[in-house]
């Protein structure tokens, strides 16, 4: 509510807020029988059902009525303590963000003193602690899942965790680097530079080095363009670099998909691929943790 760039949104809500509880209070006077006058004859509607049974205009029961007026000055006190009248904060200065930090701050109370724990040990021996990895799974779904999927297979643009190919190393230590600080990926667009004919050609060369069937004449014309303008990242024998997060183009497994259209638009358009980063967000006791368990997705330890 604090963020409306005009007044006017403000008062467009406060405004017809309590203009509605204020007319509902009259109209539950209006419509209510008033204390003290003489009963009166209640009214037909004009309504008959079985010769006699009639529908008669009678007044609510009390009970119904104090229901009426309870609700409204519950609505009418909970607007004046909390936020719900435009910009008005309530008198108690209730927010949403103070309350999830305090819940937070709780949180870390509670639960640091076991990820402090988890952090003193060694990255290869925290694989083998049950304990300790069934917490870390639940680490895993609540911040990787969206990106890695649930079950770690990742997905288009986003890599498996549960294979041996890593862009950046699979080193334990590697992969809380990862977690930590993230990664910002970058594969430049080479239409400019190749052509359409040149990025066809080096897109067939890049799929035979994984040993799929291409078309041989365009593969030997675009392995020349390949020495020239890719093997400075994935290396002239196509087995990439972790130092600077280039795939290796000779194992079949692709970020993007391995069709030969994708590859083509990988080629032509190139790509941007962002990690990013946990330290602030998980702190190091959390992603060491996470890191252990990542890497225990690799070497196959959480299905012993």
């Amino acid at each position: 509510m604090a963020d409306f760039v005009s007044n006017f949104w403000s008062w467009f809500i406060i405004i017809p807020t309590v203009a509605g509880i204020l007319g509902l209070v009259w109209l539950i006077r209006w419509m209510s029988e008033k204390p003290g006058a003489a009963p009166v004859k209640p009214e037909s509607m004009g309504h008959v059902w079985d010769e006699d049974l009639q529908e008669l205009n009678n007044p609510l029961p009390r009970w119904w009525l104090g229901m009426f007026y309870i609700t409204l000055i519950f609505g009418a006190v909970y607007l004046v303590l909390y936020p719900g009248l435009g910009t008005f904060k309530g008198i108690l200065n209730w927010t949403q963000v103070d309350r999830y930090n305090k819940e937070v701050a709780d949180a870390d109370k509670r639960f640091n003193p076991l990820y402090e724990g988890y952090l003193q040990e060694d990255l290869r021996t925290l694989v083998h602690n049950p304990k300790a990895m069934k917490t870390a799974a639940r680490l895993f779904m609540n911040n990787c899942t969206i990106c890695h999927s649930s079950d770690a297979g990742g997905s288009p643009g986003f890599p498996s965790l549960r294979d041996k190919d890593w862009l950046y190393g699979g080193e334990p230590e590697t992969i809380k680097q990862s977690i930590m600080n993230g990664r910002a990926g970058v594969m430049p667009a080479w239409s400019a530079a190749l052509g359409r004919d040149g990025v066809v050609n080096v897109a067939e060369y890049v799929l035979s080095l994984s040993g799929r069937k291409v078309n041989i004449n365009a593969a030997q014309a675009g392995e020349e363009k390949y020495k020239q303008m890719c093997a400075g990242c994935h290396g002239t024998d196509g087995k990439g670099n972790t130092a600077m997060g280039a795939p290796n183009l000779t194992d079949n497994i692709w970020l993007y998909g391995g069709s030969q259209k994708t590859v083509i638009q990988s080629i032509e358009f190139g790509r941007k691929g962002n990690m990013p980063a946990h330290k602030d967000f998980l702190g190091e006791a959390k992603a060491h943790l996470l890191a252990a368990y990542v890497f225990s997705l690799s070497t196959g330890n959480l299905d012993k």
